[in-house]
């Protein structure tokens, strides 16, 4: 299996690379756009602030590439935020993948959430053996609204869609390669679908 790690200059990826490698499988990282077209699995990482990593997606070609791709991909973190349709982060538009919009939880909670949290309202074969209400490593100031390609819901302040899914594109906000055993599975479950 070919599984390459979009590398654009905005991801923690090297985290994920070795999640991958305990799987039994070497991720190439590449920003090669016809390397990216030819892999089985893609993954979209992504750290940092959305309007920049915008910039670099559009710099490297990457920007019209990623939405015509017909393998799956996930996106995981800011990369599953950029695959929606805007975010407030940097007042930018987003890749028009999912069609929700990124807003910043407000001041009455503690800004980044950052720590363990619980997934609920598992749909999609990427949470098979996943238990409801099962902690995942989350550290985020944006989140995805409710929508109806959520596929995972978490609370915090409110209920919003901590998971999405269309077609072949899948998002998660938490990092599954921080989340232990049942992060592991989830990658596992990426790699099988």
């Amino acid at each position: 299996m070919k599984l390459v790690i979009i590398d654009y200059g905005a991801g923690n990826i090297k985290s994920i690379q070795f999640a991958f490698k305990r799987l039994g499988v070497n991720a190439v990282l590449s920003n090669n756009i016809d390397e990216i077209k030819t892999a089985d699995k893609i993954i979209f990482p992504g750290v940092g602030e959305a309007s920049s990593a915008m910039k670099m997606l559009k710099e490297s070609g990457l920007y019209s590439v990623i939405p015509t791709l017909k393998q799956p991909v996930l996106g995981i973190c800011l990369g599953m935020q950029l695959m929606c349709s805007s975010s407030e982060e940097g007042n930018t538009k987003g890749l028009g993948i999912f069609n929700v919009a990124i807003k910043k939880f407000s001041n009455a909670v503690k800004v980044p959430q950052m720590g363990w949290n619980v997934i609920t309202n598992l749909k999609s074969d990427l949470f098979k053996g996943i238990k409801e209400k099962e902690f995942m490593y989350l550290v985020h100031s944006f989140y995805a609204e409710k929508c109806v390609e959520a596929i995972a819901t978490t609370d915090y302040e409110f209920e919003y869609a901590s998971a999405l899914q269309k077609n072949n594109f899948y998002g998660v906000q938490f990092h599954p390669e921080k989340s232990g055993v049942e992060g592991a599975k989830i990658l596992q479950n990426f790699l099988n679908l």
